[in-house]
């Protein structure tokens, strides 16, 4: 399998993913993209979930705004249900790669390394492919952060939460859920529902709840003080709505903007959900240990638990040297900062002809990267990179005599 000129190689179907694909091909750029349309949100987010993220912040972009979810539903002929469930999405998703990209490639990618002037793929069934560009949509999955006081715990006992997508298998057993996010309380609310003995342990002292300001979100004030993108609290939200205002901010204060925009908190529906739950805070995991068949955790305060297992809902830590796919030499060569690439405009990092989309971007670009609503602008963007750089080679390539004459 062979590919020439200015084509583009998508690498993940996932939001980003599908939303380059969707950009590049209307803009005429020949593109092919590998994966499994929407594997993350299928085999690491568990079922019951529901989405954070308003409405109106969970469309993927197409260029001509027409595959939203509102279209979705109409097109399904399903009523509008809000918050927005894990497998509504994932039926979304799944519908909209089959308008934009229905010739889906769904083998792995399992290296990329530099081949001239662009980039030879090498797929799991041992072909290669050869492109121009290569984008990097893959997701987070790889990224999980897991506290080092587990890593010598084996997975049957601690586990992160991106290792599951259903909660069926802990009915009846105790389990203590760390964190203080919404992927932590909404998976020790899932685990409550399912059957478990849950406590949630949360280093902060207290749980940060969002709460909806509908009356105002559908109000004048709405797109004053809620953009769509529905990232960060009023006043900051405006600001990573918008990436090129982000990138303005003094570099040493934009983690400090960053973090207050994402900070660890659970929508206010889950309240009532972990009602009965035992909620721990202002306290942490100090050690580990294996106990027979069960584990045995001590906290800060010198208290012990003795449970069947430890859910970590720690998040995820972007490192882009942990993509396998990567050769070493390739990963060696991108500029990176704390395990973000550094990327120039049109999400290109150091290396010319590869991008990052998605979370490994948020440095660069903000919180927004993080989020469907991020999908949008680094669709674009990265559309406006490829064609600059194609009307460029355009013009390198001409012959002398034709430039001078219509110079």
């Amino acid at each position: 399998m062979t590919s020439s000129g200015n084509h583009v190689a998508i690498i993940g179907a996932g939001p980003y993913g599908l939303a380059a694909a969707a950009h590049l091909r209307a803009a005429n750029i020949e593109t092919t993209i590998f994966g499994r349309a929407l594997e993350f949100w299928k085999n690491h987010m568990p079922a019951g979930m529901l989405l954070r993220s308003y409405w109106d912040a969970s469309h993927i972009s197409d260029p001509e705004g027409r595959l939203t979810l509102d279209r979705y539903h109409a097109v399904q002929g399903a009523e509008r249900a809000t918050p927005l469930s894990r497998d509504t999405f994932i039926n979304y998703g799944t519908w909209f790669q089959r308008q934009v990209a229905p010739d889906l490639d769904e083998q792995q990618v399992v290296r990329i390394e530099r081949d001239g002037r662009g980039f030879r793929l090498l797929l799991e069934d041992g072909e290669a492919f050869h492109s121009r560009r290569v984008v990097i949509a893959t997701g987070i999955a790889s990224f999980a952060d897991r506290p080092s006081s587990f890593d010598h715990i084996p997975p049957v006992l601690a586990s992160h939460s991106a290792d599951h997508c259903d909660f069926k298998a802990f009915a009846g057993k105790e389990l203590i859920v760390l964190g203080a996010g919404q992927s932590a309380i909404e998976s020790a609310a899932l685990l409550n529902e399912a059957g478990s003995h849950v406590e949630l342990v949360v280093r902060a002292q207290n749980i940060r709840w969002l709460h909806r300001r509908d009356t105002m979100r559908s109000g004048p004030f709405r797109k004053l003080l809620f953009p769509s993108t529905d990232v960060g609290p009023p006043g900051l939200n405006q600001i990573a709505a918008r990436p090129d205002w982000f990138k303005r901010i003094p570099r040493q204060l934009q983690p400090r903007f960053a973090y207050r925009c994402i900070r660890p908190a659970g929508a206010a529906w889950l309240k009532p959900r972990v009602a009965g739950i035992r909620i721990t805070a202002g306290h942490s995991v100090v050690s580990a240990e294996p106990a027979g068949e069960r584990l045995s955790v001590r906290l800060d305060d010198g208290s012990n638990r003795r449970v069947d297992h430890v859910l970590l809902a720690t998040g995820y830590r972007v490192n882009i040297l942990r993509y396998t796919f990567l050769a070493p030499e390739l990963a060696r060569s991108i500029r990176c900062n704390e395990g973000y690439p550094e990327l120039s405009a049109g999400f290109e990092c150091s290396i010319p002809g590869l991008h990052f989309l998605g979370a490994p971007a948020a440095w660069t670009f903000g919180p927004l990267m993080r989020f469907v609503s991020g999908t949008a602008y680094a669709a674009q963007e990265l559309v406006r990179c490829v064609l600059e750089n194609i009307a460029t080679d355009f013009h390198s390539r001409r012959p002398q005599w034709l430039v001078t004459a219509r110079s």
